[in-house]
Order: structure tokens, then C-alpha cells, then sequence
């Protein structure tokens, strides 16, 4: 049994669907499980469809009025460029309305309806492919793996909602009388997931590089800068020490591991959703696939 496991990594999100039609469309592999964390759970549905071209189309046009209803950004490109800095417009209004974070993503929640179908899930729960995204219960501190096999469809399309909630720059969804944040909190890189799911080769995704960078930034202009700059450290982090348990995993298990990273670093701000930067990267992940596979990279080899 083979598993397709995709990262978290906002907008980078595009860069590992260029990946996956690679993967589907020329290596023809056949997956009958599919994890995904974050911008991974919006990928991993319709990819275990085989709707690849519906999903590029999607992740290729997406504006940032597509994810935030309410933005606590103000993002403005120049020459390629982008630079941001607080709405405190938008800040203002959330705390006025008793509201726990800086902005809300109700826009995400609807596109992600509007582009997995109740058919969709139907399709889906009518064949053999295991479908799973990553939830962190803030309540409870803990990692919840939601299939679809388990849920209803507005059930399953909260749970890729959830899972893609960057807090405090997005909504927290209360559900279940729980708490519930972005699923890379808990699990960055599900890959144990995956395997303790039956799988015997797992073709992951990780989308940041293998090696991180040597090179220093400049120092941050504002607080919500150096909010984005700690969560990105964090979560770095958190996707090496998954790598590494993944790894481990596999060797007890005898699963053989093949990794995909991005081979440079796309962005240091993966909450910046542009058209044509992200469809650059969907074309660059397409190509870079195609350097590597259908032999990956093996972890450790």
C-alpha cells in the first residue's frame, strides 16, 4: 500500500500540487492513502481523486480575499516584491467584537466548499483511498487524525478548515465544544500517520528545503513580523523532528521512505496568497519532480 503525506506550508501549498500531479499524471502511482497537514489537507481530497487539473486551476487563482473574510494584513507588491504590515483597521474591529484572534478566514471555510463538492465526497467515501487531515485540539493539547471515512461532509470540510488555521492570524473554530487550531502545531509532517495506516512506501512532501538556510534576515519591522518570523522558526522545527521520527518509524517498520522538499526557500511569509507567484510555483514544483522522480530521494540513503 502506498501513501502520499503533504506538509504544512500556506501558499507553498502550490508548489507541492505541482509535486503531486507529477507524481499522479507521469509516475502514474497509485495511492490508497493520502495525509495531509494545513495547505496539505486542502491538496489531499481532490488529488485522491485524480482532480488535479480542477485543483490547479484553483490553487493557481487564489487572492487573499479567497482565505481572509477579515485580513489583519495590509500587503502591498512591488517589482516582484511583497511587503506587509498591520491592518490595524481590521486588528481593531476583531478585538471590538470579542473576538481571540488578529483576523478570520470564513472565505477559506467557503472556498473550500465551492471546490470539494458534496459529489466529491461521495466519490470519495464510495472508493478504497483513506483520506486524513491533521487537527490540533487546543483543548485537550492533543493531534486529531480526521478521516473522511468517519465524517459527514460539512463535518470533513471543518476539519480541512481547521486544519489550515494559522491562529492567531486566522479564525479558532470551536467544535465539539473544543478549541481547534492549524494541525502543523501538533503534526507538521504526518508520516507516522501514514505508516501506522498500513502504508509500506510513503512518498512525502516537506515544504521547506532539506538543508535550512545559513543566511540571517534582516531584523523584523513590527510585531506582527516577528509573530510570523518565531511561528515560522517553530515550525521549522517541529517538521525536522517529525522528519526524524518518520524516519525512524519507517526503519522498525521496514517502509520505504521517499522525500520530496522544495530546493530553496520560497518565502519567508507563506500567508501572502498571489496568483502568480503561486502558479510559478506550482510550474516549478511540476519541473523539479520531474528532475528527481520517479527514483525520490530517499531519507537517509
Amino acid at each position: 500500500m502506498r501513501a502520499l503525506v503533504i506538509s504544512g506550508g500556506g501558499s507553498k501549498g502550490a508548489f507541492a500540487g505541482g509535486i503531486a500531479e507529477f507524481l499522479l499524471r507521469q509516475c502514474c502511482h497509485n495511492y490508497q492513502v493520502f495525509v495531509g497537514t494545513s495547505a496539505g489537507s486542502l491538496l489531499v481530497p481532490l488529488l485522491a481523486l485524480g482532480e488535479t487539473e480542477r485543483l490547479k486551476k484553483v490553487f493557481t487563482t487564489i487572492r487573499q480575499s479567497d482565505i481572509f473574510s477579515i485580513s489583519p494584513f495590509i500587503i502591498r507588491k512591488s517589482n516582484g516584491s511583497f511587503t506587509y504590515c498591520i491592518n490595524h483597521f481590521n486588528t481593531l474591529r476583531m478585538f471590538m467584537r470579542g473576538k481571540k484572534t488578529f483576523g478570520e478566514s470564513e472565505s477559506l471555510r467557503q472556498l473550500i466548499r465551492r471546490t470539494f463538492t458534496e459529489d466529491d465526497y461521495h466519490r470519495l467515501r464510495a472508493s478504497s483511498k483513506e483520506v486524513v487531515v491533521t487537527v490540533s485540539n487546543l483543548s485537550c493539547k492533543t493531534v486529531e487524525y480526521q478521516s473522511i471515512h468517519d465524517n459527514s461532509y460539512d463535518d470533513f470540510c471543518d476539519w480541512m478548515w481547521v486544519s489550515a488555521n494559522l491562529v492567531p492570524f486566522m479564525s479558532l473554530v470551536v467544535k465539539n465544544g473544543m478549541e481547534y487550531a492549524d494541525g502543523g502545531f501538533g503534526n507538521y509532517l504526518p508520516l507516522r500517520e501514514a505508516i501506522r495506516r498500513g502504508a509500506c512506501e510513503v512518498d512525502a512532501i516537506v515544504l521547506n528545503p532539506r538543508e535550512p538556510g545559513l543566511a540571517c534576515q534582516l531584523p523584523v519591522a513590527n510585531a506582527f513580523g516577528l509573530l510570523l518570523r518565531t511561528y515560522s522558526f517553530m515550525l521549522e522545527q517541529i517538521s525536522l523532528d517529525d522528519l526524524d521520527l518518520g524516519h525512524f518509524e519507517s526503519l522498525h517498520q521496514q517502509v520505504q521512505l521517499n522525500c520530496y522538499h522544495t530546493p530553496r526557500l520560497l518565502t519567508e511569509t507563506s500567508l501572502i496568497f498571489d496568483p502568480e507567484q503561486m502558479k510559478g510555483w506550482w510550474e516549478e514544483g511540476f519541473r523539479y519532480a520531474s528532475e528527481v522522480a520517479p527514483s525520490c530521494m530517499k531519507i537517509g540513503g
